[in-house]
């Protein structure tokens, strides 16, 4: 005599593994939590241009809120902090040229930069400004 107890079973797991399927697919946002981010991004990056002149802290360049990128000085990869004491705004060649260096070793390869960013980075933490000034000294030195 078969078990029909066995077809019951197995249509019983087929509903509780449905049943635990998430309501939310991971990773996607509403349209509500997508403006509230782009708004607090778009903030952040008027924040860092106003702080920083709206000139790009390696070059001088001017900067326009549509050309301007946010740069981590104490690149994110390394361990660096994403609050205001760490972003910077720089034009997108200078970003892309200093990648995910460290501020000393972006400022030994490129003095310049980190004249200019003792000059236009006020916003910046002063142990950042404090470490530019010593790499651009020994870069000056060698």
């Amino acid at each position: 005599m078969p078990r029909p107890l066995a077809r019951h079973r197995t249509r019983r797991t087929a509903h509780a593994a449905l049943a635990r399927l998430p309501r939310r697919v991971r990773g996607f946002r509403s349209p509500r939590e997508m403006a509230a981010l782009f708004a607090a991004k778009r903030a952040a990056k008027f924040t860092a241009l106003r702080d920083c002149c709206r000139r790009c802290v390696y070059c001088g360049v001017s900067l326009e809120p549509e050309s301007a990128t946010l740069d981590h000085v104490y690149p994110r990869a390394k361990g660096g902090p994403d609050v205001a004491g760490n972003v910077v705004s720089a034009c997108a060649p200078c970003n892309r040229r200093k990648a995910d260096m460290l501020p000393s070793e972006f400022f030994l390869l490129y003095p310049e930069a980190g004249l200019n960013f003792m000059r236009y980075a006020r916003s910046a933490h002063r142990a950042l400004k404090r470490g530019a000034r010593r790499a651009v000294s020994l870069a000056y030195a060698a």
